[in-house]
């Protein structure tokens, strides 16, 4: 750190990325990418717009917005683009927290929640999960603060239903809830819906998952205008040409291919049911992940050394070191081959029969 690293930034913790290997070519199983190739039409709307880019990229992502409210039933005005939703994320706690107004989130979540809370100087409040993981949603009644709820939750992969979010809502009419729907297409019950009836709900949801499209780095909110317009005042101050014009069209292709991204969504869901039932038989514990990833702890074998192990067969899986997690791993969920390889990874480590 340099000596002229401003005073305010010289406590922040930085989010952990999840490793990108380049030494050696392993099987990645640690960041919830995609096994799948983005859509043929995002493909070719992607490279169709590289020609136009001497031009700045459209800040209103008109066609962007234009398919998404169309996909979502919603309007135009109801929706914002960002760089991955992340940047949604952080806009929503700079628009809706301050010194007044903190964050409430839960101990085992998204990682970059607190480092927002930091980054943009609001106090933030940890509710507990319960020892199953689970969130009990009547913790977060009139929570006192901007509420964060990653549904799924990630690295658990459990959800709440919607009614138990309505109910979060309903009873937080003074103050914003933000629900994180990064994985939603996974298993989850989305909450777009209910916009309609809250003006105080901010959905958030991301392409980097069910529309592998993790590298455009692209997301987007949904929300009630009113919303919109608050986060919107944050992008114009910061970055008003924040998504590229690449991305943005890579991301109609993805919406006017959705029969692709619901194919890929169901072979993923097998996928993830079947090894978490090869896990158990292992000596796995799972949780019930509605996401495209497993969170797995063996009965017997630290966390830390079932990671080691499997990297040393070439298979990067997702460690935490946080007390409550530390003996699980998070384990995306792959194609088929990526999914035999692992378990019989996982056989020679533990010492069972497949």
């Amino acid at each position: 750190m340099s000596g002229f690293f401003s005073e305010k930034f010289n406590r922040l913790t930085p989010y952990t990325p999840g490793e990108q290997p380049k030494e050696r070519t392993y099987i990645k199983l640690n960041t919830n990418e995609s096994p799948f190739p983005p859509s043929p039409k995002a493909q070719k709307y992607a490279s169709d717009a590289i020609a136009k880019t001497m031009l700045y990229s459209d800040p209103q992502c008109t066609k962007l917005r234009q398919a998404l409210a169309n996909q979502y039933g919603t309007t135009e005005d109801c929706v914002i683009c960002g760089n991955g939703s992340d940047d949604i994320l952080n806009f929503a706690f700079s628009a809706f927290c301050d010194t007044k107004t903190p964050a409430v989130f839960a101990d085992v979540t998204y990682g970059f929640y607190p480092v927002f809370s930091e980054y943009n100087r609001v106090p933030y409040r940890i509710i507990p999960l319960k020892e199953d993981f689970s969130i009990s949603p009547q913790e977060y009644y009139n929570a006192g603060g901007t509420v964060f709820i990653a549904n799924p939750n990630a690295p658990t992969g459990i959800a709440l239903t919607r009614d138990e979010i309505e109910e979060i809502i309903k009873n937080n009419e003074n103050n914003v809830v933000v629900i994180d729907e990064a994985y939603v297409d996974f298993g989850a019950e989305s909450c777009v819906p209910l916009i309609k009836k809250y003006k105080n709900l901010l959905i958030t949801q991301t392409f980097s998952k069910s529309r592998s499209l993790a590298g455009a780095r692209l997301g987007f909110g949904i929300a009630d205008p009113s919303l919109i317009n608050d986060l919107n005042t944050v992008r114009y101050s910061i970055n008003p040409y924040n998504v590229n014009s690449i991305t943005q069209a890579a991301g109609v292709g993805s919406l006017e291919d959705q029969k692709y991204t619901d194919e890929n969504c169901e072979k993923i869901k097998k996928t993830r049911q079947k090894t978490a039932k090869r896990l158990k038989k292992l000596g796995f514990y799972v949780t019930d992940s509605c996401a495209n990833f497993i969170f797995a702890k063996h009965e017997t074998i630290p966390g830390g050394q079932i990671y080691l192990k499997l990297r040393q067969h070439g298979i990067l899986v997702r460690h935490f070191d946080a007390p409550r997690i530390a003996d699980f791993n998070r384990i995306t969920v792959g194609d088929e081959e990526q999914m035999n390889a692992l378990i019989k990874a996982l056989a020679q480590i533990t010492g069972r029969q497949i």
